[in-house]
């Protein structure tokens, strides 16, 4: 894609850094990354107000952008939350407008939000879905099927050489044992995830040659929102911990955790560093999700991320993960909760380290030549041109 100057861009998001998160991670690369070829302006949460401030002064905000750059032909929202906001503002309708969805944002179970909000997604003039599951799942909730595009996220496709072995940052984690094969789950505890579940049905299962070790935010202590969540009714409980994405599993883990120690551990969140040398020391990369109503895994970005750090990533063969993983390209994909051929994938890999450990560098290769955020972004600017000159 050349750069063009004729047709500028307005981004809009609610997703940004500081907060860290694969919908964050994409918006900051898609805005970055269709700068390089056109002309783009931003509004952008800055943490600095509340977010209820932001929603309510988003409307002219926008007003403001688009009166002083003309030029601005196309308004993209980056996810489907701030998307249905904008579904209701009035004063640029000349505009073209398109957004991209993630998976939960598309499929939250409320039934106002299903029945009132996502028809309004046909106002736009295209929908973006990261995974060919989110699109069905879009296609399912009433969004005209002409008006959806797939574009998949990407990864950082430079090749970074990690220097240090866990040896050296053992004395952090004292629990870690460095004579064994090194499983890595990485993430927040929510059921989808599916962390539970390997730890009921599978880790008993496998010899005693490896240990498990959990990464992600965790808390092994109740917190207040677990108290306050709890007195929730049912029905509302689940809204209220897809919408605040809660650690719904993190009451389970903390139960059974113990139980298999030192087997499996959880590390907590670790910083960034600490990652790269553990998933590029470990044996493989595991994401066990599992189907849950109403939610959903829209991408599996961080399958992408485990790959080009260099571990062999096995997965669910499920939702967006399968748009993520291509079987034996750059991963190996399993079918979500069996826990047969979970247990033989596991027990071939454990049996076999060195050819899965090449297996690796090639599946990582692949990963960074077929993903990358300048590919993604460059798909992104071709759609946003032909929009904007129709």
């Amino acid at each position: 894609m050349q750069q063009s100057t004729d047709i500028e861009i307005l981004f809009v998001s609610h997703k940004s850094p500081p907060a860290t998160g694969g919908m964050e991670k994409q918006s900051h690369e898609l805005i970055n990354g269709v700068a390089l070829y056109l002309k783009t302006h931003t509004i952008v949460y800055n943490h600095q107000e509340s977010l209820l401030t932001f929603f309510l002064k988003l409307n002219a905000r926008i007003l403001k952008v688009i009166k002083a750059n003309p030029q601005i032909k196309l308004i993209h929202f980056n996810d489907g939350l701030i998307a249905a906001i904008a579904s209701y503002h009035k004063g640029y309708e000349q505009i073209k407008k398109t957004a991209t969805i993630h998976g939960l944002d598309i499929v939250y179970p409320l039934a106002y939000f299903q029945k009132k909000i996502i028809p309004r997604f046909n106002t736009f003039d295209r929908i973006f879905a990261v995974s060919d599951a989110t699109a069905q799942a879009a296609c399912d909730r009433g969004i005209k099927a002409e008006k959806i595009q797939v574009i998949v996220n990407g990864v950082d496709s430079t090749e970074h050489r990690v220097k240090k072995k866990i040896a050296d940052i053992s004395h952090k984690y004292p629990d870690i044992q460095l004579d064994k094969k090194i499983f890595v789950t990485l993430g927040r505890p929510v059921k989808r995830k599916g962390f539970s579940w390997l730890l009921q049905h599978v880790i008993p299962y496998l010899g005693t040659d490896f240990q498990l070790l959990m990464l992600g935010p965790y808390s092994t202590k109740k917190t207040l929102t677990d108290l306050l969540i709890k007195l929730l009714p049912s029905k509302l409980k689940t809204m209220i911990m897809l919408f605040l994405g809660y650690p719904s599993d993190q009451t389970t883990l903390r139960k059974i955790l113990p139980l298999y120690y030192p087997k499996a551990i959880h590390l907590g969140k670790v910083p960034f560093e600490d990652l790269q040398i553990i998933l590029n020391e470990s044996l493989a990369f595991l994401m066990p999700n599992i189907a849950i109503t109403g939610d959903m895994e829209g991408f599996g970005l961080v399958c992408l991320e485990a790959s080009t750090a260099g571990s062999l990533v096995i997965a669910s063969a499920l939702e967006g993960i399968n748009s993520a993983v291509q079987h034996k390209k750059n991963g190996i994909l399993v079918p979500a909760e069996n826990r047969h051929a979970w247990v033989n994938v596991l027990t071939e890999v454990l049996e076999n380290p060195e050819h899965y450990q090449q297996q690796a560098k090639i599946y990582a290769e692949y990963t960074r030549t077929t993903y990358s955020w300048d590919i993604m972004a460059r798909t992104y600017g071709n759609a946003f041109l032909e929009i904007a000159s129709k």
